[in-house]
C-alpha cells in the first residue's frame, strides 16, 4: 500500500485529539454529500421531463424525417426517394406535404398548417393512440375529403370532435396576385368533413395549428400535384437510429437532410438541454461551497498532528510527500461524500419513480402527469461523480499547499 495513502486513510478513521475534528470531517462529508445528491436529483428531474416531451412528440413525429435541403417541395417520383422507398432499413414509407392555410366554419377564421399524409400515417406513427371522439381514423372516402383537427384548434373554431358543416379551407393560387375586386378567386377553395374525432398532442405547436387530412387533398389545395414538402421513416425492428441516420444522409446526399425525433424538435430539446446545464454549473458552485469545509477539517487536523509530521520528518519523509498526505485525505474525504450521495440521489430517484411522492400539484387534471418525472443516466453519474472529484482537488491543492508551508516552515 501506497506509504502516504496508508498514512491519509489512518487519520480519517483514528481518534483525534479534539473530538470537533471529528464532527467537521464528518461535516465535510455530509456536505459534499448533500451537494452531490442534490446535482443527481435535479439532472435526472431534467431527464425525466426531456423524456416525456420525447414521448409526447412519439404519437404524432416520426422516427426520421426527410426534407429537402432548400425547403422547397420535390417530386414525389425523385430518384433519391425512390430508393430510398426500398432501402432494407425502411419499414414505412410515407411522403408528406405541408403548408399554410385559412380556415372558415361559421364566422370564425383560423391560419393552419395543413398537413397530407399517405394512408399509412397509422403505421408510421401512434397517431390512433391520442385521438378523442365518438368516431374514427380517416383522411378519405370516395369524393370525400376528411380533417383531423388538433383539439385545441378545434376550441378555438368553436366545433365539437364531430362537426356537421364541412369546414372551408382557403389557400392562395400558386403565381397569382390577389384580384381586389374579387379577393376568393385569388385562393385555391375546398372542404374538408369531419370524421368524428381530433387529436391531442398536448403540445400547442400541433395541437391549436394543425390539420391532418389526405396527400391528395394537401397537393390539390396547394397546387403541388406530385410534390411532396417531406417524406417520413419508420425503421424495421433493431436498427439502430443514429447508424440509420448516417447511412441515409451519406446515401441520399446534400439535396436532402435526415432528422431524427429529437432534432425535428431541436428549439424545444436545445432550451431543455440549456436550462440543464446552467443548473449543473450553479450546482457545481454549490458543491465548490461544500468542499471549503474539508479546508477547515484538513487545517485543522493538520494542527493536531504537527508533532506527527515532525516524526514523519525525522523518519525521512520529505515536505512534498507530507503535503500528498493531507490532499489524500481531503480527496478521500470528497470521495466518500461523492459516494454517498450518489447512493442518495439515486434511492430518492428511484422512489419518486415508483411512489411519485413529489407531486406536480394538488389539483388532478392540470398537468399532463401527476409527479415529477425523473430518468437516471449513467452518463450523469459518472459527470457528477467526474466534477465532484474535479471540484473537490481544485478546492484542497493550494490550500494544502499553503498550510503545509506555513506549519513545516
Amino acid at each position: 500500500m501506497n506509504f502516504e495513502f496508508f498514512i491519509a486513510r489512518r487519520y480519517l478513521f483514528a481518534k483525534k485529539s479534539h473530538h470537533a475534528i471529528n464532527i467537521i470531517s464528518g461535516i465535510s462529508v455530509l456536505g459534499v454529500a448533500v451537494a452531490t445528491m442534490a446535482m443527481v436529483v435535479t439532472l435526472s428531474v431534467f431527464n425525466g421531463f426531456q423524456d416525456l416531451v420525447a414521448d409526447l412528440f412519439t404519437a404524432f413525429d416520426p422516427e426520421l424525417k426527410v426534407t429537402p435541403m432548400d425547403g422547397q417541395t420535390v417530386s414525389a417520383k425523385d430518384t433519391a426517394l425512390l430508393r430510398l422507398s426500398k432501402n432494407d432499413m425502411v419499414e414505412v414509407y410515407t411522403p408528406v406535404l405541408e403548408g399554410q392555410a385559412l380556415v372558415l366554419q361559421e364566422g370564425r377564421q383560423q391560419v393552419v398548417t395543413i398537413k397530407g399524409v399517405a394512408d399509412n400515417i397509422t403505421k408510421q406513427t401512434h397517431i390512433e393512440d391520442i385521438l378523442y371522439g365518438d368516431g374514427s381514423f380517416c383522411l378519405h372516402a370516395d369524393v370525400l375529403e376528411y380533417g383531423v383537427l388538433g383539439i385545441q384548434l378545434a376550441q378555438q373554431l368553436g366545433l365539437p370532435a364531430f362537426f356537421e358543416n364541412p369546414l372551408q379551407v382557403y389557400a392562395p393560387k400558386r403565381g397569382e396576385r390577389v384580384n381586389i375586386g374579387n379577393p376568393l378567386s385569388s385562393f385555391n377553395h375546398d372542404e374538408l368533413q369531419s370524421p368524428g374525432v381530433v387529436f391531442m398532442v398536448r403540445q400547442a405547436k400541433y395541437d391549436a395549428h394543425y390539420i391532418l387530412t389526405s396527400l391528395q387533398f394537401a397537393q390539390r389545395i396547394f397546387d403541388r400535384q406530385g410534390r411532396v414538402s417531406s417524406v417520413e421513416l419508420k425503421l424495421k425492428d433493431g436498427i439502430n437510429t443514429e447508424k440509420a441516420k448516417e447511412a441515409l444522409q451519406a446515401g441520399l446526399g446534400k439535396r436532402f437532410k435526415v432528422e431524427d425525433r429529437y432534432e425535428q424538435q431541436n428549439e424545444v430539446f436545445s432550451i431543455m438541454r440549456i436550462e440543464k446545464f446552467i443548473s449543473y454549473i450553479f450546482l457545481s458552485f454549490i458543491l465548490l461551497v461544500a468542499c471549503f469545509n474539508i479546508i477547515g477539517s484538513l487545517s485543522m487536523l493538520m494542527i493536531d498532528k504537527r508533532q506527527d509530521i515532525q516524526t514523519l520528518r525525522s523518519l525521512g519523509a520529505t515536505d512534498s510527500q507530507i503535503c500528498t498526505i493531507f490532499r489524500l485525505e481531503g480527496h478521500i474525504i470528497s470521495l466518500a461524500g461523492a459516494l454517498l450521495g450518489l447512493v442518495l440521489g439515486a434511492v430518492l430517484c428511484l422512489v419518486q419513480q415508483e411512489y411519485g411522492i413529489v407531486t406536480m400539484g394538488d389539483s388532478d387534471g392540470n398537468f399532463i402527469i401527476e409527479a415529477y418525472p425523473v430518468s437516471v443516466y449513467l452518463t450523469d453519474i459518472l459527470l457528477v461523480l467526474a466534477t465532484v472529484l474535479a471540484v473537490g482537488w481544485l478546492a484542497i491543492w493550494y490550500p494544502v499547499k499553503y498550510l503545509a508551508g506555513k506549519i513545516l516552515d
